[in-house]
């Protein structure tokens, strides 16, 4: 794993995501979580996932999208403060119920109970990527997040075009 960056030590906590630039504004509502769940949050509950690196961000959004869309569909590259960031709880790899949540599929109903409980305890986490194993995402609640957040950027994104090559 990629060592977390020192916010740990008192240095502010920035998180970063990638949305379709019509969902820019409400990057932060959690709806799309609510409606249909996630990997660490079960429907009904509004997480907002990040990651702590711009990169985790963009692999996160095309795995699911892939570099097609991400190439010639508007997205925006947002950044995210943590406030209070040594009151999010660190989910160490070795710390997970069960090994296989932190490999890529459908997460289970267990998976995203232990999330679940995880953010009505803390309300912020960082776990591990499925996505880039040796990185760090960070998925806390639209609402009671310990020491809140603010927004710190919003930026045009444009992929590299060699991530989308004509086909030969």
């Amino acid at each position: 794993m990629t060592p977390l960056p020192a916010w740990r030590d008192g240095d502010e906590l920035v998180a970063w995501r990638l949305d379709h630039r019509d969902h820019a504004a409400t990057w932060d509502s959690g709806e799309g979580a609510r409606r249909v769940g996630g990997r660490w949050n079960s429907r009904g509950v509004r997480a907002i996932y990040c990651s702590i690196d711009p990169a985790t961000a963009i692999l996160e959004v095309a795995v699911h999208k892939g570099f097609r869309t991400l190439d010639t569909v508007p997205h925006v590259l947002t950044a995210v403060t943590i406030v209070d960031a040594a009151r999010v709880h660190v989910v160490e790899p070795a710390r997970i119920a069960n090994p296989n949540w932190l490999y890529p599929g459908i997460p289970s109903a267990g998976q995203q109970a232990f999330g679940d409980d995880l953010l009505a305890a803390h309300g912020a986490m960082v776990v591990p990527s499925v996505v880039s194993r040796h990185s760090w995402n960070l998925v806390f609640l639209a609402t009671g997040t310990p020491g809140g957040y603010q927004l710190r950027s919003q930026k045009a994104f444009a992929l590299d075009p060699r991530l989308h090559p004509p086909a030969s």
